[in-house]
């Protein structure tokens, strides 16, 4: 909830909007022909809106079985039904820190004896609580995300079967398997794929978004790739320097067009925000301009290495 009101012209707030005017202040300089420099301010004016209504925002996952999966999808419902466990340094309790949002203050200002004032950074705007973010997604194993905690070896055991009860029932939807693109390590794991040509994959993405937002009524949608990492995909014209191509290429069955690749195009195409986690050309340039040309975030190159 927001607890903070910033009183200034530049700033207004309404029923369901909140609207601000910032003005970018930069300086151009460039070097004259005798050796000295000529600096010229530039102010860009920025205008912001943020909705005041917190949407419903479910997250799929790419790769919901896996350690990422399961640590994120058990973070969450640990500190949801704030469980807490013993280890041998006493016991510990669940919380966000490394969080941004979460666990970050941002400078406000002042007080009157010229003291700093730090509020947390979710005061701000109205924002979304982890907590209350709902969770689905693809991996290519069918096993259940509690039998998939146990394999990460992550967290302690005696939270491990706290969590048991609600991740047992957490399976992942079959995901798109292709070989060439990860490594051989992964095969005996792959029992839980998807079938077909890859524009049939990539209906079926669309379709499990769909159903997805539809059971859990949710508003906003986020698609999050945190799989293994591919190969690089080949960038040429006619495979996918396009959006046109692109669309082609996956029709076509192009063998050349990556997994992580039909994922960000069907979220795009659902007008889901994309956020690739692994260090790989996902975004080559037709999925650029597709998301320019649908209006939809994709962000991300790398966060599984140290993002």
């Amino acid at each position: 909830m927001s607890t903070v009101k910033v009183h200034s012209p530049n700033v207004v707030y309404g029923d369901k909007t909140i609207e601000s005017r910032y003005e970018y202040s930069t300086t151009s300089v460039s070097v004259n022909s005798d050796g000295s420099y000529s600096a010229i301010p530039k102010t860009t004016t920025m205008n912001f809106r943020t909705e005041t209504t917190v949407p419903k925002v479910g997250m799929m996952l790419v790769g919901l079985g896996g350690n990422n999966g399961t640590t994120v999808t058990g973070g969450i419902l640990a500190n949801k039904f704030n469980m807490t466990w013993m280890t041998k340094d006493g016991e510990k309790k669940p919380n966000y820190f490394g969080s941004i949002t979460q666990a970050g203050t941002v400078g406000l200002g002042s007080g009157a004896r010229g003291e700093e004032i730090h509020v947390p950074f979710n005061n701000l705007i109205p924002m979304v609580n982890p907590n209350d973010i709902e969770v689905d997604g693809w991996d290519i194993s069918s096993m259940n995300l509690a039998d998939a905690m146990e394999r990460a070896r992550v967290f302690e055991y005696s939270l491990q079967k706290q969590l048991r009860p609600y991740m047992e029932k957490i399976v992942p939807r079959p995901s798109i398997y292709c070989p060439d693109f990860i490594a051989a390590n992964q095969e005996e794991r792959a029992d839980n794929v998807l079938r077909g040509s890859k524009q049939n994959m990539m209906t079926q993405i669309r379709e499990d978004i769909r159903d997805f937002k539809e059971k859990k009524k949710l508003d906003k949608v986020i698609v999050l790739w945190t799989a293994n990492t591919e190969r690089f995909a080949d960038v040429k014209p006619g495979l996918n320097t396009t959006a046109e191509e692109l669309i082609n290429s996956i029709n076509n069955n192009e063998d050349e067009v990556s997994p992580s690749t039909i994922f960000a195009v069907a979220s795009i195409l659902e007008g889901c925000t994309y956020i690739n986690g692994s260090p790989q050309n996902t975004f080559v340039p037709g999925v650029v301009e597709l998301a320019e040309m649908e209006g939809v975030y994709i962000a991300g190159d790398d966060f599984k290495s140290g993002q």
